[in-house]
C-alpha cells in the first residue's frame, strides 16, 4: 500500500523555484517625459488651465523619469470623447478598449519569454495573469490561452486590482506553485494599460496630476520552474523566500476604486515614509536565516514607485547609490508600469550583470532582494538567490 506522504512526495518538486525566462514588451507610442504636460493638456483640451500646467510640468520635472510609453494619444482621445470629459460615463468605452489592448501586449512579451525559454509551449502546465485594469470574465487569462496556443486543460490563475506590489505577489505564487507540483512550469503574463485610469485635469484634483505624471503601460512575462533541466533551462534567479504584510493603520495610503468615468487612484503623501519606515522589519526578517545584516551586501531589485520612495529607502538603510541602479533605471526609461515595473527590474539587473562580465545575475553577488509596494499599504518581499553565468 502506499501512503498518502509517499503521494505527496511524489507530487513536489525536489528543488527551489526558479525564473528561467523573463520577456516585456511596451507600446510603441512613446512620451517625452519633459514635454508631457503639453501633449496631455492638449489632447485634454485644457490649455486654459495654465496654471495647473504648470503645477504638473514641475511634478514631471522631479519624477527622474525621461520617457513613457502609452497606448493613449490624441487620436485615440479624438475617437472617444467620453474619455475626454471630466467624470463622464465612460467605463464601458474604456472596457472595451482594454479588451483587446491587455491580452494582445500580454502575447509579445509572452512570446518573447516563451522564445528565450526555448522548451514547447506544451510544457507549461500552469498560467497567472496580472492585471490592475480591465477586469472581465472570463479574465484575460483565457484570452492568453487563445492567443498563445496554449492546452486548454493548463491550470490558471488570474489577478485583478493588484496594484503596484502585485509583481511580487505573482512570483510568490508562482513559487508556490512551482515548488509544490512536480515539473510544473508557470506562465505568469503581468499587463497594466493606463487607459482605464486617464482623466483630464480639473482645478482641484491634484491625484490625477500626481497618476498622470507617473504611469505607464508595459507587459513582463516569465517562466517559472523548479530543478530545471541541466543544459537546457538555464535559471535567471532562485526564489528562495517570501514575505507579505500590511503596514498597520495605512488602508488610505495607496487606495483606488473603480467608477463610471474609470479608475480612480490616491497615493498619499505619507507613503515615501510609510514605506522607508517599515521596510528594514521585512529584511531583517527574512536574511535573519542568512546571517545578512549588510543591506549593501545584497543586490536589489525594487519596485520604484517614485523618486520619493527610493531616496527615502536609500537614505534610511544607508544604501550605496549604486544598489537602486537598475530600479532607477526603469523608472527613468518606463516609468511607473504598477505591477510590470519590478520585473522589468528583475530583467534589466540580468541584462546589466551580463553586460558587465559578472559570475553571476545578481550584479556578482550572490543574495538579493525584490520589493512590491501597492494597495493596503501592502509590501512584498522575497529573497533571491542569483545564478552563475556560464
Amino acid at each position: 500500500m502506499v501512503s498518502v506522504d509517499e503521494v505527496r512526495r511524489a507530487q513536489r518538486a525536489q528543488g527551489t523555484a526558479t525564473i528561467m525566462a523573463i520577456g516585456t514588451a511596451n507600446p510603441p507610442h512613446v512620451n517625452d517625459q519633459s514635454t508631457y504636460p503639453d501633449a496631455y493638456f492638449r489632447m485634454t483640451n485644457s490649455q486654459h488651465l495654465s496654471h495647473v500646467k504648470n503645477k504638473m510640468q514641475r511634478m514631471c520635472d522631479k519624477t527622474m523619469i525621461r520617457k513613457r510609453h502609452n497606448y493613449i494619444t490624441e487620436e485615440v482621445m479624438k475617437e472617444n470623447p467620453n474619455i475626454n470629459s471630466y467624470k463622464a460615463p465612460s467605463l464601458d468605452t474604456r472596457q472595451d478598449i482594454a479588451l483587446t489592448l491587455i491580452p494582445e501586449l500580454g502575447k509579445e512579451a509572452a512570446i518573447k519569454a516563451i522564445e528565450e525559454w526555448g522548451q514547447p509551449k506544451s510544457k507549461i502546465t500552469h498560467l497567472i495573469c496580472c492585471s490592475t485594469m480591465g477586469a472581465f470574465m472570463p479574465g484575460y487569462d483565457y484570452q492568453i490561452v487563445q492567443l498563445l496556443g496554449l492546452d486548454l486543460s493548463i491550470k490558471r490563475v488570474m489577478l485583478y486590482q493588484q496594484g503596484c506590489n502585485g509583481g511580487g505577489t505573482i512570483l510568490r505564487i508562482a513559487k508556490d506553485l512551482a515548488e509544490n507540483n512536480k515539473d510544473a512550469r508557470v506562465l505568469i503574463v503581468c499587463t497594466e494599460i493606463t487607459i482605464v485610469g486617464f482623466h483630464c485635469p480639473t482645478e482641484t484634483d491634484v491625484d490625477i496630476l500626481v497618476s498622470h505624471s507617473l504611469f505607464a503601460d508595459g507587459s513582463a512575462a516569465l517562466i517559472v520552474g523548479a530543478d530545471p533541466i541541466p543544459d537546457v533551462e538555464k535559471p535567471i534567479f532562485e526564489l528562495i523566500s517570501t514575505a507579505p504584510t500590511l503596514v498597520p493603520n495605512s488602508p488610505g495610503a495607496i487606495c483606488g476604486s473603480i467608477r463610471e468615468h474609470g479608475l480612480t487612484i490616491h497615493i498619499g503623501k505619507e507613503v515615501p515614509d510609510l514605506i522607508a519606515n517599515n521596510i528594514e522589519k521585512k529584511l531583517i526578517e527574512v536574511f535573519h536565516p542568512l546571517g545578512i545584516t549588510d543591506w549593501n551586501s545584497i543586490f536589489w531589485a525594487t519596485h520604484p514607485g517614485g523618486r520619493a520612495i527610493l531616496d527615502q529607502v536609500e537614505t534610511k538603510l544607508r544604501l550605496k547609490p549604486e544598489k537602486l541602479q537598475a530600479t532607477r533605471h526603469v523608472l527613468a526609461e518606463y516609468g511607473n508600469m504598477s505591477s510590470v515595473t519590478v520585473l522589468f527590474v528583475l530583467d534589466e539587473i540580468r541584462k546589466k550583470s551580463i553586460k558587465a562580465g559578472s559570475k553571476t545575475t545578481g550584479e556578482g553577488l550572490e543574495w538579493g532582494v525584490l520589493f512590491g509596494f501597492g494597495p493596503g499599504l501592502t509590501i512584498e518581499t522575497m529573497v533571491l538567490h542569483s545564478v552563475n553565468i556560464a
